[in-house]
């Protein structure tokens, strides 16, 4: 019996069976720190469609308030909610999820009700009921950008993806 102590070599192992065709690999998200709202990396293996997801920002919670403004899209938390459902509808369309999501950048503008300073523990915090949950316990490898402005004037908050999902086996 072969025991494997490093998961590159068992991933380099089993990404050679399945170009043989003898196994199907899944792809593994290496989170090795529970409490991170992030995994440390994720590998894909072969046999997998990619897809981008363009950058999305947040939606208008408050129609009342001026116009592109940050009351309009709401504090940090509430535009990094929107911002991710806005995703998933995205992704619905595609047929993939967030457990599917592989890679994520978030971009933060400054927060004038946090200091005027990012406020990352709150988007985290929004984060953690998207990614790392009991019914989807997958967290893509991610970035946390500071930006000094974002497109969308009033949004605090920016998030793109890269989504994987196996390809169906011809038959």
């Amino acid at each position: 019996m072969i025991r494997f102590k490093n998961a590159v070599v068992l991933s380099t192992v089993l990404a050679l069976c399945t170009a043989s065709g003898a196994v199907a690999q899944a792809v593994t998200h290496n989170q090795e720190d529970a409490s991170s709202p992030f995994a440390g990396s994720v590998i894909v293996p072969p046999g997998y469609t990619t897809y981008y997801i363009s950058g999305s920002g947040p939606t208008v919670t408050n129609p009342n308030a001026p116009k592109d403004s940050i009351e309009s899209f709401g504090d940090t938390a509430t535009q990094t909610r929107t911002t991710l459902e806005g995703l998933k509808a995205k992704m619905d369309k595609l047929g993939v999820g967030f457990g599917d999501v592989v890679q994520a950048r978030v971009y933060l503008a400054a927060d004038p009700m946090n200091g005027g300073k990012i406020n990352a523990a709150t988007m985290n915090a929004t984060w953690k009921e998207f990614f790392g949950t009991a019914s989807q316990p997958n967290k893509p490898a991610r970035a946390t950008i500071q930006a000094a402005n974002l497109v969308k004037q009033g949004a605090l908050v920016e998030i793109e993806f890269v989504a994987v999902k196996m390809i169906a086996p011809k038959r």
